[in-house]
């Protein structure tokens, strides 16, 4: 990992690591400490999941093969209760992992080993996505319009951030609303991978489109499959 430092968060921020190699683990939590960040670990997937469940974090850094509980079947213990960032990890890059993580409810992902630079872009950028989720943060951008988005059945509230579809509530994790949104705000209008990766995840370099892939297939879940359309060999369409 590299050793260069940059400067600290602005706001105290604490990460949940959960890795069972000791080398890995406090190579890691020391290279986000030198950060800024808090860091809170643990060894395997059972004693991560205590952790969360005291509350005391901002973001979960899962590894995908623990003992126990492995950080796939954490990550959906996790997403039962919860919309907090996850940024999985995976020694391999095996597609099955990175699937089967997304898949779960996992953010993002990295490879191992990966640049401290490049973890901390992406734990900064799962940050800004909760930021910009959270009511109390406040709308970003162009000024809202005075009543909610409506699609058929489905509702959003671009000012309360809250998506209702036929008349219920819509709980979604971060980085699915603002997908939702960059759909909502270009209805009939097909988005490329790239650009989505770019506007969502927050990427200023080639990401893995595999994530808006798997990102696309659980807002479908939760707002309706018709709702998004597979443009093939360009990207995805939201229908008006």
């Amino acid at each position: 990992m590299s050793d260069s430092v940059s400067t600290p968060p602005s706001a105290p921020v604490t990460v949940l690591l959960v890795e069972d190699d000791e080398v890995i683990r406090l190579s890691v939590a020391m290279a986000l400490e030198r950060y800024g960040y808090r860091v809170l670990t643990a060894a395997d997937g059972l004693t991560g999941l205590e952790l969360f469940r005291e509350g005391r974090h901002d973001l979960l850094l899962l590894d995908v093969m623990l003992p126990g509980l492995d950080g796939i079947g954490l990550c959906r213990r996790v997403r039962e209760t919860s919309a907090d960032p996850i940024l999985m990890m995976s020694a391999r890059g095996d597609s099955l992992d990175v699937v089967s993580g997304l898949e779960a409810g996992a953010d993002d992902y990295v490879v191992k080993p990966v640049d401290t630079a490049v973890l901390v872009a992406r734990i900064r950028s799962l940050l800004r996505r909760a930021a910009f989720a959270s009511p109390a943060a406040g709308p970003a951008g162009p000024p809202e319009p005075d009543g909610p988005l409506v699609f058929g059945d489905l509702s959003l509230d671009t000012a309360a951030l809250e998506v209702r579809r036929g008349g219920e509530r819509i709980a979604l994790a971060p980085t699915e609303l603002r997908l939702l949104l960059e759909f909502a705000a270009h209805p009939g209008i097909v988005l490329d991978r790239q650009t989505l990766l770019r506007e969502v995840w927050d990427y200023g370099w080639d990401g893995d489109t595999r994530v808006v892939d798997l990102c696309v297939q659980r807002l479908r879940k939760k707002v309706g499959a018709e709702r998004v359309e597979t443009v093939r060999g360009f990207g995805y369409k939201w229908k008006r």
